[in-house]
C-alpha cells in the first residue's frame, strides 16, 4: 500500500506581501486542522511573532493571517502535493510542486524569500530557478517539533526576516 497524498494549502498573500515565508508540506495536525502550523509544539509563531511585531500564540488562527498580512508577510509551501506516512520531511515522496516562480511574479513588493527548514530551501531554490537572484532568500532552522533546537537557538536566524519589511 503506498503513501497517502497530501496536500498543501493555497497561498497566503497579497499586495503587500514583501517577505514570503515557505514550508515544505503541512504535517498531520496542520492538515487535520486546515491551518498552517498547527501543532502545538511547533515553534512557527513563536518565532515570527518579533518579525510581525505582535504576539501571534494567543490570537486566533484568522488573526494570525492577518497579522502577518498586515505585517507583509506571506506564508506557503514548495509542496503542492506529496504522498507521505507522518509528518516528516524525510518521508515525502512523489512530489509535485507548487508554481513558486509564477507566485513571486505577482508580488511587485517581494524583497525576500525565506525557507523554513532545509527540504523547503533545496526544493524552493531549484523551483525558482533564476528568479531566486531577485530576492533576498534567508535559509531558516525548521521550526518543526522534529526540529529539536529551541526557540532561543534559532530565534537570530528568524529576526533577520524583519529586515526586509
Amino acid at each position: 500500500m503506498s503513501d497517502p497524498l497530501k496536500r498543501s494549502f493555497p497561498p497566503v498573500v497579497d499586495a503587500g506581501t514583501r517577505v514570503l515565508v515557505l514550508g515544505s508540506l503541512p504535517g498531520e495536525r496542520s492538515l487535520a486542522e486546515q491551518r498552517y502550523y498547527a501543532h502545538p509544539q511547533n515553534q512557527f509563531w513563536r518565532l515570527m511573532s518579533p518579525v510581525a511585531g505582535q504576539d501571534l500564540v494567543p490570537l486566533a488562527y484568522a488573526e494570525r493571517l492577518a497579522t502577518l498580512q498586515a505585517a507583509g508577510i506571506g506564508l506557503w509551501d514548495v509542496v503542492a502535493q506529496a504522498r507521505r506516512t507522518g509528518s516528516s520531511d524525510a518521508a515525502i515522496r512523489d512530489l509535485a510542486a507548487n508554481d513558486l516562480a509564477s507566485l513571486v511574479t505577482t508580488l511587485s513588493q517581494l524583497r525576500a524569500i525565506g525557507f523554513n527548514g532545509g527540504t523547503a530551501l533545496r526544493h524552493g531554490r531549484a523551483q525558482l530557478g533564476e528568479a531566486a537572484a531577485h530576492y533576498a532568500i534567508v535559509a531558516l532552522p525548521s521550526s518543526s517539533p522534529l526540529h529539536t533546537v529551541g526557540v532561543a537557538a534559532k530565534q537570530k536566524a528568524w529576526l533577520a526576516l524583519a529586515d526586509y519589511l
